[in-house]
Parts: C-alpha cells; sequence; structure tokens
C-alpha cells in the first residue's frame, strides 16, 4: 500500500532569553509557528526587549503521513494542538540550526530523545489545524487492535509472575 503524503512550509519563530544561571548565559526556546512564509531572510531579529529577542528561525516544512493519521488526530482532540520544533547548535557554537517540526506527537516526544539542542512545543495555528484536519479525514482508516494469543503448543504451564515455572500450580 502507497503512504500519501502532504507537505506544508511554515515560518519558525524563536526567543532567547538572557538567564541568570552559573553555567549558560541565555536560554532559546520556539516562540511561534507562521502559516506563511514571510519573505524576512531567517535569523532576522523582530523584536528586542530588555532580556529578551525574538528572531525569525527561518522556514521548515510540516510533513504529514498518512500511516500516522491517528496521531495527528490525538493531537487535535487534544483541545489545544501544538506543533512541536527542534534546533540543533551548528559546530557546537553559538549559532542554532533549524533541523525539523512536526505535528505528530509520537515524533515530537521521539525528538527529545535526538540529542537536538533546543526541543519544544508552540500552539498550532488554526490555518494548520484545518489543513491536518482535511488530511485525516480524507485518510484515516480506523485500524482493528488484534490481541495476540499465547502459544501453549509447547505445554507451557501458567506461571507466577517472576516465579519459577512450577510455583502457582501446585507441584513441587
Amino acid at each position: 500500500m502507497a503512504m500519501t503524503e502532504a507537505s506544508r512550509e511554515v515560518g519558525v519563530v524563536v526567543r532567547r532569553r538572557s538567564i541568570d544561571n552559573p553555567w549558560i548565559d541565555q536560554l532559546w526556546s520556539p516562540a511561534m509557528i507562521l502559516d506563511e512564509v514571510p519573505s524576512t531572510a531567517p535569523w532576522t531579529a523582530l523584536s528586542t526587549e530588555a532580556d529578551a529577542t525574538t528572531y525569525y528561525a527561518g522556514s521548515a516544512s510540516i510533513d504529514l503521513f498518512s500511516a500516522e493519521t491517528a496521531n495527528y488526530r490525538d493531537n487535535l482532540a487534544d483541545g489545544a494542538p501544538r506543533i512541536w520544533v527542534a534546533l540543533r547548535r551548528q559546530d557546537g557554537g553559538a549559532e542554532l540550526e533549524l533541523t525539523k517540526i512536526t505535528a505528530d506527537p509520537t515524533e515530537g516526544e521521539a525528538m527529545f530523545e535526538s540529542g537536538c539542542d533546543v526541543i519544544g512545543t508552540v500552539p498550532m495555528p488554526p490555518e494548520i489545524a484545518s489543513w491536518i484536519a482535511a488530511f485525516v479525514d480524507r485518510f484515516h482508516v480506523e485500524r482493528v487492535f488484534h490481541k495476540r494469543k499465547r502459544d501453549r503448543a509447547s505445554g507451557d504451564r501458567p506461571r507466577v509472575p517472576g516465579g519459577r515455572p512450577d510455583e502457582g500450580t501446585g507441584r513441587t
């Protein structure tokens, strides 16, 4: 079965805050997703406050796959759908590279284990939520759960969890 795919380019905005910490001077976090890619150059400062600067990090692609529609549906049904954003330091320096964004909660959670330097979530813009909902409506197929049955042909006897094969059977 061929996997259906859709893709949409969006803009990503991040924030750098100065913090009082003996080990790091600043903290980066995703700030928002723009439903359209602006003509602004990547890493342009958008606003500066006393302790924070907001940057347009650049564009990234949200990729949708028909095999993952249940995950997108769960994200949308949550009431506050999210987009996961990952950034990585370039060559160990201070510069960040936008590496991945996703609307799939399972993939988003896996990004936390990927070794990226900055990972966070931002609210999903309504236009993107509508686009994802239309994709789910078009391609979602409910999958029936089939419970596996244990193969008792090998003569397995019931076991007590953590015990020897004889325990719990009355045999000694």
